[in-house]
């Protein structure tokens, strides 16, 4: 058997209203599992969604260990860039 897992807390507008779970994501073994849901008309929106987590991502950053959030937000860009330029990205 494996350790448990530990989850986040859903956030406080999506308790309050209701929402749809568009995104799930683990680190397990030093690999990141996901789990998605399609959600939107649009391929772009993911654009946009990422763009979100990735700002998110870099204010955690931040505030967390002091890193300046442009820069967390520039080696963020910088990985994802890194990650779409492998050609095996879409095996």
């Amino acid at each position: 058997m494996s350790e448990s897992f530990v989850e986040l807390a859903v956030p406080p507008d999506a308790l309050e209203q209701g929402g749809i779970e568009v995104l799930r994501a683990a680190v397990v073994d030093g690999a990141i599992s996901v789990a998605l849901r399609r959600s939107f008309d649009d391929p772009a929106t993911w654009g946009r969604l990422l763009s979100d987590l990735a700002r998110q991502a870099a204010r955690a950053y931040g505030l967390e260990t002091g890193m300046a959030e442009d820069e967390a937000f520039e080696r963020i860009r910088a990985g994802w860039e890194a990650e779409s330029l492998d050609p095996g990205g879409f095996n």
